[in-house]
């Protein structure tokens, strides 16, 4: 157990578990990161990204920099979660939660990778859906948001898949080359007509607290 409440996250579905982003599960991610098995072809990410690190190791120092600097951000209106995905106990992507002005507008966004010898196995859509019940059933979310490129046919895939609707474009730069992206749009209301009851979550009336959310009504 990590003095850090956010750490101490537990998100499960009958096939993964989100556990929130401890040094010690970082490490055991950091070789994936390493070997560039967190991104793809055509590359995902906005610049700037560590992803894009040509240098392995340089790669892995600053991707951890920019999830330490996540821990760091715990105020009511803006906060980042970071949670490591781990399937059958091995390490395989990571999962990150983002609220902006999330203390007056109640908005969550969602991002993600998988490890390229993991995917097209249905577990990006399965980590989507714990996200989504720890931001709705955990901290009373009341919209959340994803975004990826017009290509990316696996995001905007899972996106379709769980009831998101078509919420505009976006333009963003990956490795220097505009990109227009689609942005989804979930409301809570959407989510409850698909909410599942086989996902269990540990440690979030903790994490409410160190994040500074005080709701009613939530489950803990």
């Amino acid at each position: 157990m990590s003095i850090y409440a956010p750490l101490n996250l537990r998100v499960a579905t009958p096939r993964i578990e989100l556990l929130g982003a401890t040094d010690d599960l970082l490490e055991s991610l950091a070789p994936l990161v390493a070997a560039g098995k967190a991104t793809a072809d055509p590359p995902p990410w906005d610049d700037p990204s560590a992803f894009y690190e040509p240098d392995p190791d340089i790669r892995v120092q600053q991707w951890l920099r920019a999830v330490w600097r996540s821990r760091g951000t715990v105020r009511p209106d803006a906060w980042r979660l970071t949670f490591v995905v781990v399937v059958d106990g091995e390490p395989v992507g990571q999962q990150d939660l983002t609220g902006n002005d999330f203390d007056d507008f109640g908005t969550v966004e969602s991002t993600s990778w998988v490890s390229t010898d993991h995917r097209r196995r249905g577990i990006g859509s399965e980590m989507r859906s714990a996200i989504l019940h720890l931001a709705f059933e955990g901290l009373g979310a009341a919209e959340a948001h994803s975004e990826g490129a017009f290509d990316n046919a696996g995001s905007n895939g899972v996106s379709e898949r769980l009831g998101y609707e078509r919420n505009g474009t976006a333009w963003a730069t990956h490795r220097g080359t505009p990109v227009l992206g689609q942005r989804w749009l979930l409301s809570r209301e959407a989510w409850q007509t698909r909410r599942r009851d086989d996902i269990t979550m540990t440690g979030v009336a903790e994490c409410r607290r160190a994040l500074g959310i005080a709701l009613r009504g939530v489950g803990g």
